[in-house]
């Protein structure tokens, strides 16, 4: 399954990293754990599972160094444990944690059972209160059920350790991704990457579940206008509703003020795409940096960036986080769930073919 770049379109001005994911970002990890049953309901079985844990690892022992981080709500129907606190020291002292709206309690209380296992000092000399966000997959996912467990969390954990400095990231229909629906069809995880002038290199992670179909915008074009709808297209849909979380991580040196200000520029990158930020819509934004990391209670070790410093990173969120939500359609398999309900991948070679024809009918108009 291709990506925007495998496509031929480009979005933005910045160049990707070599990977196109947030992999390009020293020593950051992104694993996945999907949960996928079909099981009659209890109590002859667990019913119909579409959901996951994903999880993304800025790598080395956060409690012990925790990196600067930053957040902002373009509409606040969701949930993101240790936003507050993220918010109000600056810092982020565990890995982020994606999951079903449901299963969010399930994953915050095996993350924390997990990180004190490693360290000791968790509970002794301080507490810790986990990074976990969320995204309703109930359309496709029987949400009545508690579909995720411990092991669940324990092996996707593993997994964005495992893949720190490999050559690919997994994206689309899995782990936290898994359930769900975006802009009209299946959505869910999308990576993208952009290198700044200096060889900073900014990484964005998305986990999709936003929008309608007719507001799919794709490097500019009207795609979700345009594109012919997906044979035996069922009229049971995802309601234009859904959310969107994104995180953003860059090795830059940023402080937790600059981290807030490039992680409201998420926002810019989902309207491109066509998102409007429904009523019932949670969009929630964090972004880490790890290019300042200290010693826990210590003093940071540089400059932070600042002013209109900032500008590349402002440019390289909004266009990274563009091109993953693009890359979480491209990536996503149609996924059939619970009572029948069907999200349908969105069509590569049409889309191809759509915007490469517009792009060169503007040209010859030019």
């Amino acid at each position: 399954m291709p990506r925007v770049t495998d496509l031929g379109i480009t979005i933005g001005l910045l160049p990707p990293g070599p990977t196109g994911s947030v992999l390009d970002v020293p020593g950051v990890g992104l694993g996945h754990a999907t949960v996928w049953r079909d099981e009659p309901p209890p109590p002859e079985g667990r019913g119909i599972a579409r959901t996951g844990v994903t999880v993304l690892d800025p790598g080395g022992d956060l409690f012990s160094s925790p990196v600067p981080a930053g957040a902002a709500v373009l509409n606040g129907a969701g949930e993101c444990t240790g936003l507050l606190t993220a918010r109000e020291w600056g810092l982020a002292e565990t890995p982020v944690f994606l999951t079903s709206t449901m299963q969010l309690g399930r994953v915050y209380d095996a993350a924390c059972e997990l990180l004190i296992a490693e360290q000791p000092a968790i509970g002794c000399d301080d507490v810790i209160i986990p990074i976990v966000a969320e995204c309703d997959d109930s359309f496709l996912n029987d949400t009545r059920r508690m579909q995720v467990d411990r092991d669940d969390v324990r092996r996707a954990l593993a997994a964005a350790r495992a893949s720190a400095g490999t050559p690919a990231a997994a994206e689309g229909a899995v782990g936290a991704g898994t359930g769900m629906s975006c802009l009209g069809y299946k959505g869910g995880i999308g990576t993208a990457s952009r290198v700044l002038p200096g060889g900073t290199t900014v990484g964005v992670l998305v986990l999709t579940n936003f929008g309608e179909a007719g507001r799919l915008t794709v490097a500019g074009v009207p795609a979700g206008q345009l594109l012919p709808r997906p044979e035996g297209d069922r009229p049971a849909r995802p309601a234009p509703a859904g959310s969107c979380i994104v995180v953003a991580v860059t090795d830059g040196p940023l402080d937790a003020a600059a981290c807030e200000r490039v992680a409201r520029r998420a926002g810019l990158g989902l309207a491109r795409a066509g998102s409007t930020a429904h009523h019932a819509s949670g969009e929630i934004f964090l972004a880490l940096a790890t290019g300042l990391r200290t010693p826990r209670g210590g003093p940071p070790p540089g400059v932070p960036v600042t002013g209109p410093a900032l500008d590349d990173y402002f440019a390289a969120v909004t266009e990274a986080t563009e091109e993953a939500v693009i890359n979480s359609l491209l990536q996503a398999v149609t996924v059939t769930g619970r009572d029948g309900n069907t999200s349908a991948q969105l069509p590569a070679d049409a889309l191809r073919r759509l915007v490469t024809d517009t792009q060169r009918g503007a040209d010859r108009d030019r």
